[in-house]
C-alpha cells in the first residue's frame, strides 16, 4: 500500500513538471530566423499627377518619338521641345525640367487639365549631335554652336519646322541660309506623327519651344491670330517676362508647325528661348502655370 501511494505521488510529481514545462514553451519567442513574416505591398500617393509614357511614333532611323502624359483632366495642354533636335538642344532639357517638375509636384496640375510633353521630336537629330536620343546633359553637348548645327535636321537632312502644311515649299529658309523642307508637306515621318497625334487628340492649345530670340509667338496661316491664340500668347508673355509678338516675321518661314496648327484651328504658340544654352527655367515655369490656369478656367 505504502508502495503504490509513493508511486502516485511521483506520478503526480512528473505530471506537474510536464505541465509546468510545455507552459513555459509556449510563453517563449518566436524563432524569428525560421519564420517568415506576412509582406503587405502599400501604395502612396502624394501628389495628384498620373505619369503615363506611350510613344506618338519613330524617327527615320526607327528611334522612339516619346510623349509623356500628367493629369487626368480632359483638357490636353500639349508642349513640344527639340523640333530641330541637337541644335536646340536646350528645348528637350527644358522639357525633361518640367517633366520631372510634374512628377513632383502633380498637384500644380489643375484637375481638368492633362499636360502632355514630347521632350523630343527630332530624335535623331538630337542623336547626331549629343550621341542619344534619350537622357542627356549639357556636358555630352559640343562646345562650339557650330557643331551642333547638323542635329537641327532630321536624318533625311530636312529642316522638320519647314515640313507642315502651311506654305509648303521643297526648299525653306532659315536665317540667311537655304533648307529642305521635304519632297512634300508631311513627307518626314516625324511631322507625320506629330500631324497624327494632333488631329487624333485635338488639345486645347499647344506650346512649342525653339531658340533663340527670347520671345512668345502666335501663330496663323493667312486667317489671322485665333483669338485664343492671342489670349495664350499674352498669358505666357506676360507671366514669362518674354515679349509678345503676333507673328515671327524675322524672315519668311514656310511649312511652320505652329501655323500649320493654327490652319488647324488649334491654338498654338512658339516660344523662343533667349540663347542656345540655357532653359530658363523660372520664367518658363511661370508662363506654364498660367496657361494651365487658363486652360482650367
Amino acid at each position: 500500500m505504502k508502495t503504490t501511494i509513493i508511486a502516485l505521488i511521483v506520478i503526480v510529481l512528473i505530471g506537474l513538471g510536464l505541465y509546468f514545462i510545455s507552459t513555459k514553451m509556449g510563453d517563449a519567442p518566436v524563432d524569428q530566423a525560421t519564420t517568415t513574416p506576412a509582406t503587405t505591398t502599400t501604395t502612396t500617393t502624394t501628389t495628384t499627377t498620373v505619369t503615363e509614357e506611350t510613344s506618338i511614333g519613330t524617327s527615320k532611323e526607327g528611334r522612339e518619338i516619346p510623349v509623356y502624359h500628367y493629369g487626368k483632366g480632359d483638357k490636353e495642354v500639349l508642349f513640344v521641345g527639340g523640333i530641330h533636335g541637337g541644335y536646340e538642344w536646350n528645348t528637350t532639357l527644358l522639357a525633361y525640367e518640367l517633366m520631372d517638375y510634374l512628377d513632383a509636384n502633380g498637384d500644380k496640375i489643375p484637375e481638368d487639365v492633362k499636360v502632355t510633353v514630347i521632350p523630343v521630336l527630332n530624335p535623331d537629330g538630337l542623336n547626331k549631335v549629343v550621341g542619344t536620343s534619350g537622357r542627356f546633359t549639357k556636358a555630352d553637348v559640343p562646345a562650339t554652336e557650330s557643331a551642333t548645327v547638323p542635329g537641327r535636321f532630321n536624318a533625311n537632312n530636312v529642316d522638320l519646322n519647314r515640313n507642315f502644311d502651311c506654305d509648303w515649299q521643297a526648299s525653306g529658309t532659315w536665317q540667311d541660309k537655304t533648307v529642305s523642307g521635304g519632297t512634300a508637306a508631311f513627307s518626314e515621318v516625324e511631322s507625320q506623327a506629330m500631324r497624327d497625334y494632333v488631329q487624333k487628340n485635338d488639345p486645347e492649345a499647344v506650346v512649342v519651344y525653339y531658340s533663340a530670340a527670347g520671345g512668345v509667338y502666335a501663330s496663323n496661316c493667312h486667317d489671322g491670330v485665333l483669338p485664343e491664340t492671342l489670349k495664350l500668347t499674352n498669358t505666357y508673355a506676360s507671366a514669362s517676362g518674354y515679349p509678345a509678338s503676333e507673328e515671327f516675321d524675322f524672315y519668311e518661314i514656310t511649312g511652320d508647325m505652329v501655323n500649320w496648327l493654327a490652319k488647324e484651328k488649334v491654338p498654338a504658340i512658339s516660344v523662343l528661348l533667349t540663347d542656345h544654352t540655357n532653359t530658363e527655367w523660372d520664367k518658363n515655369w511661370k508662363g506654364i502655370e498660367a496657361v494651365l490656369k487658363s486652360i482650367a478656367d
